[in-house]
This record gives structure tokens, C-alpha cells and sequence, in this order.
């Protein structure tokens, strides 16, 4: 067994005060300094708007914004408010436009966000004179709709409000880049589909549980019987130097009974499978060892790779104790048909209606509930120890999550 050790927790790091989850002050921090300032959010996949003009709505944060491709090619993401009196003027949640033009005052704009047409900008004739207008030193490339910077790396599109922001691989860093460009090595992807579910609860509480190899060899009944995340599987944890991401990898094994199912309740040696095509995996080139990879970039979005089964899982918060959970399911443009057919097939495996995510659903709810009604409530977070390992070769620790905090703490100055 090895690790790599940071820096040792400051006193206290390793209990978590319930009220972080439900304070609606933190919660307005949260939003200026992790998704409005200094941090890449997850936008959506270049495959979700192929052709020039094709656009969709999302959000970062509660702003909501559009994804568009532009008429040269290019990614643009604009916030969806009107630079005369604030309206969301993109109504629809995707769809084709040459131009976005607000149905208030029929403010008109390029694609790129560029201010085109105001009406009535130098006034209107009547009765031999003119009336209104802008004022004299009015100018268009004033007024535009606001722009954020964009990255695109693999097929994914990544921005950010904050113009300053450092450069996407240097934000990942090279631990998770890795990890990253492994799944995202160079085919175009393709667009699956979607689901969408609110969950009563913190956002942050995704993030730890994508963070928390702990349970699923414990509250996942089928991860643990047919070997898909085990505490005796092949694994390791790996996070950035600056604790903000993480990455969960296994192998799968075959299961059946062993010192992982000992005292287990969640183990059930007796169940089998109707339609084995469930599990009928396919090694891919790209693949090397790991057959399971989570990726957790912070604040925004996962990235799975379970088996043939790909999806990003953006994270929208709402409120304190509400946020959206939208999963975006994908392949490769090198898929044949039955690859395609066994992706769309294991992604029963997870999701809203899933054989296993529908649990962390539930999870997240009842531990919101218990710190809405304690708040002088603390987590424990001490399996493995009380440091920070940016490397361990196996899943029984809560490194990952121990980190989260330490970067939170840092980033929220708490």
C-alpha cells in the first residue's frame, strides 16, 4: 500500500459543520467564488450543437446561459439577459438561430453576443422633425450581452465569467488531465441522450459522494455482487495538488463472496441477472486497466466512465438545499451499432431511474434533511487516516472528500 501525502489537515478539517450545507449566506459565496469567479464550469459537449447556428440553454450557477455554434465554426457562450432591461430572452431550451433577439424591446444580437439592432436607435420621424433616440455617443459595441471565456478540449466546452481565469489544463492539472484525455483521445462524440432530476438537497453533497469510494461497496447492492466498485477491487484515488479534483479508478472484478462481503448486508451471493447483455462488456483501445473512472472537477460537473457506459453528470445548483442533476449521455463517432446498443444499455446501470444512482438520490436527501434540522451537527471524515493523499492504491478513505474541504475552507476563506 502507498500514498502520497500533502500537507497535514489543520485542526478540524476532518469534521464538517452541518450548517455549510443550509446557510443561505454561504450558499451566496459559493456561488460568487466557485461558479462567477476563478473556476472553469461545465458547459455541455460540441456534439449537442453540430451545425452553425445550432444553440442550448443551460445554467452556471443559478445564471443561466447559451451554448452556440457560431457561423465560423466556434464555440460562443453568452449569459441569456438583455443588455437593456435584464430579460431572459432565449425562450426555447435549444434550437437553431442566425440571430438572439429579445422579444421585450426586439434588442437584436449575433450569435457571438454582439449588439446588431435597437430600434428606433436614432429615432423617428413625425411631422417633419425627429423624435427620441439614443443619445449621441450611444455605441452598439457598448451594449453587447455578456461574454464568457471558452474552452473546448475533446469535445467538451468548459467556460467561465471570469475573464482571468487560468488556462483549462493548467486549472485540471496534470493529474486529472490524464484522466480526462483518456476518455476524450480524439473521436468526435456523439449525443446519446439526457436525463434530468432535482434533488432536494446541497450541491456540494454530489460532489462528496462522487468523492466517497466508502460507500459503494456498502450501500450499492450491485456494485458489490457482480464487481463493479468492491473494496477488494484493483482501485486508486487520485486528486490535483490544489485538492479541488478527484478521480475514483477501478477495475471490475467477478465478484461473488470474499473479505469485502464479510458482514455485509448490501451482499446478496443469490442474485442473477434475467439479461446478462447487461453486462456484456466490451475492452476498447483506449481503455488501458481501469474499467470504472469518476471524475469530480469542481464545482460543475462529473465525468463517468462505468464500464461502455459514458456520460457527464452537470450539477445546477437551485438553493441551499435543492440542486438539478443533468446527465448527458454520449459515445464515439467510431462506434458501430452494437457498441452504441451496449452503451445506451449499461447506462441503466446509473442514473435517475438507475439500478444503483437512485440510492445516492435518496442518501442525499435524508442527510439534507438531518442538517436542516441540527445545526450544530459535524460529519466525520477519518477513514484512512487525517491526511490529504493525492495517491492511494486503494478506495477504503476519505481522502478525496478530506480534500474537497481543504480547498473549500481555502476558497471560501472559512
Amino acid at each position: 500500500m502507498s500514498s502520497t501525502h500533502s500537507n497535514l489537515l489543520p485542526d478540524g478539517v476532518t469534521r464538517t459543520p452541518f450548517s455549510i450545507y443550509t446557510d443561505e449566506e454561504l450558499y451566496r459565496r459559493e456561488l460568487e467564488r466557485f461558479f462567477y469567479a476563478k473556476h472553469w464550469c461545465y458547459i455541455g459537449l460540441e456534439a449537442e450543437i453540430p451545425n452553425p447556428g445550432d444553440f442550448r440553454l443551460t445554467e452556471i450557477g443559478e445564471r443561466q446561459v447559451i451554448m452556440t455554434r457560431t457561423e465560423d465554426g466556434s464555440v460562443s457562450v453568452v449569459e441569456n439577459v438583455c443588455s437593456h432591461r435584464g430579460m431572459r430572452f432565449c425562450r426555447k431550451n435549444t434550437g437553431n438561430a442566425t440571430e438572439f433577439r429579445c422579444p421585450y424591446h426586439q434588442w437584436s444580437y449575433s450569435l457571438k453576443g454582439d449588439l446588431q439592432g435597437v430600434p428606433f436607435l436614432r429615432g423617428m420621424k413625425q411631422d417633419g422633425r425627429v423624435n427620441g433616440g439614443m443619445p449621441a455617443d450611444f455605441r452598439r459595441e457598448d451594449h453587447g450581452l455578456v461574454k464568457l471565456k471558452v474552452a473546448t478540449r475533446g469535445g467538451v466546452v468548459f467556460a467561465s465569467f471570469d475573464h482571468d481565469v487560468e488556462p483549462l489544463e493548467d486549472f485540471l492539472g496534470p493529474e486529472i488531465l490524464k484522466y480526462f484525455d483518456r476518455l476524450f483521445h480524439g473521436p468526435k462524440l456523439t449525443l446519446l441522450g439526457y436525463q434530468r432530476q432535482r434533488i432536494p438537497g446541497n450541491w456540494k453533497l454530489i460532489q462528496e459522494n462522487i468523492k466517497d469510494p466508502y460507500h459503494g461497496g456498502l450501500l450499492h447492492t450491485w456494485f458489490v455482487n457482480f464487481g463493479l466498485w468492491r473494496a477488494d477491487n484493483k482501485s486508486e484515488l487520485i486528486m490535483d495538488k490544489h485538492h479541488r479534483h478527484g478521480a475514483m479508478v477501478g477495475k471490475r472484478s467477478e465478484g461473488g463472496k470474499g473479505q469485502a462481503t464479510v458482514g455485509i448486508t448490501s451482499f446478496k451471493n443469490q442474485m442473477e441477472l434475467n439479461d446478462n447483455r447487461l453486462l456484456d462488456v466490451q475492452d476498447e483501445p483506449w481503455w488501458g486497466e481501469p474499467t470504472v473512472v469518476m471524475l469530480t472537477l469542481m464545482p460543475s460537473v462529473i465525468i463517468q466512465q462505468n464500464v461502455n457506459s459514458l456520460v457527464t453528470r452537470r450539477i445546477r445548483p437551485v438553493s441551499p438545499g435543492v440542486f438539478d442533476y443533468v446527465w448527458t449521455y454520449f459515445g464515439l463517432e467510431s462506434d458501430d451499432a452494437a457498441m452504441t446498443e451496449r452503451r445506451l444499455r449499461q447506462a441503466n446501470l446509473m442514473g435517475p431511474a438507475g439500478y444503483v444512482s437512485a440510492d445516492d438520490g435518496e442518501v442525499v436527501e435524508c442527510v439534507q434533511e438531518s442538517f436542516a434540522s441540527n445545526p450544530y451537527g459535524k460529519t466525520l471524515t477519518e477513514l484512512g487516516g487525517r491526511e490529504i493523499d493525492l495517491h492511494t492504491d486503494h478506495i477504503v478513505s476519505e481522502t478525496l472528500m478530506r480534500g474537497m474541504y481543504d480547498y473549500w475552507r481555502r476558497v471560501m476563506e472559512a
